[in-house]
């Protein structure tokens, strides 16, 4: 991948608002990729420095592996989650939202 998809994605995620979300198909969608699942692999392996949290499935569900710190976080910022997903209805960024 080359240097700038990947400062797009990065950006993309800075850029969400405290409060909001993202699917990882709007992040890739905001940034001209075709792929959600390289905006995935763009947080795992450089985005612990960002707002990763704010990034979820196109469901509203975590993955697994990182559900109980992202749920922490999501609530902290006062985020509504029910039956373990976000609820996207209330709290997905509008498209747009680094222009």
């Amino acid at each position: 991948m080359d240097e700038d998809r990947h400062e797009r994605i990065r950006a993309a995620v800075a850029a969400i608002p405290e409060g909001c979300v993202a699917t990882y198909g709007d992040v890739a969608a905001e940034v001209g990729e075709a792929s959600a699942r390289l905006v995935g692999r763009v947080l795992s392996e450089d985005g612990s420095d960002l707002p990763w949290h704010r990034v979820l499935r196109a469901n509203g569900s975590s993955a697994p592996q990182i559900l109980d710190e992202q749920h922490a976080r999501l609530r902290a910022e006062g985020v509504e989650i029910r039956d373990g997903r976000v609820v996207l209805a209330n709290h997905r960024v509008a498209s747009g939202w680094i222009f």
